[in-house]
C-alpha cells in the first residue's frame, strides 16, 4: 500500500466529466479514512477548447446538490509533464484513453499508470463516463453517480488497510 498517491482525471474539454470526477474524488480524499493519503488531485482535457474556463454550470450544480461546495478549477490541457507528476491518470472514455496512451508512448519511462476510470466500476465490466455536455441534467447525475462509485472502488483497492473507518 502506498503512503500517498497523485491522481489526474482526463476528458475531452475539462469542464464536465473530468471536473466532476475531480470534485467527487477530492471530496472523498480529504475526509477520513483517506485524508492524508492523496498528495495531488487535478483534471485536464485532451483538447484545448476550454483552457482557463470554469467547470460547466451543470457540473457545479450537480456537485453542489451532493454537498460539494468548495470545488474550484480552471480548465487546462494535458501536457507531457503530467505523465511524470501523477501516479494514476484516469481517462473518462476510450477516445481519451487512446489519446493519453499515444502521448505516453513519447515518455516511455514515465511513472503514470494510464487507464479508464471505469475499470473501477465494481460491476465486473469496464464502464465509460459518457459526455453529458449536449444532454440534459440526467447525464450529469449519471456522471456524478459513476464518479462516486469509481472513486470509492479505486480508494478501497489502493488503500485496503484504511477500511473499516480507521483514521488516516
Amino acid at each position: 500500500m502506498p503512503d500517498q498517491i497523485s491522481v489526474l482525471f482526463v476528458c475531452l474539454g475539462n469542464i464536465c466529466r473530468s471536473t466532476m470526477a475531480e470534485g467527487v474524488f477530492q471530496s472523498m480524499a480529504k475526509k477520513a479514512p483517506y485524508k492524508g493519503h492523496v498528495s495531488k488531485i487535478d483534471s485536464c482535457g485532451t483538447g484545448g477548447y476550454h483552457i482557463g474556463d470554469d467547470p460547466d454550470d451543470r457540473t457545479m450544480a450537480t456537485l453542489k446538490e451532493h454537498g460539494i461546495t468548495d470545488y474550484v478549477h480552471a480548465a487546462r490541457k494535458v501536457n507531457a509533464s503530467d505523465f511524470d507528476k501523477f501516479d494514476y491518470i484516469f481517462a473518462m472514455d476510450r477516445a481519451n484513453l487512446s489519446d493519453l496512451q499515444r502521448m505516453q508512448q513519447r515518455k516511455p519511462n514515465s511513472k503514470a499508470k494510464v487507464m479508464l476510470f471505469g475499470e473501477y466500476s465494481g460491476t465486473g465490466a469496464t464502464e465509460v463516463i459518457s459526455d453529458p455536455y449536449y444532454g440534459g441534467r440526467q447525464g450529469f447525475q449519471k456522471a456524478y453517480e459513476q464518479a462516486s462509485r469509481f472513486s470509492k472502488n479505486f480508494l478501497k483497492d489502493v488503500f485496503p488497510g484504511v477500511q473499516g473507518g480507521e483514521e488516516a
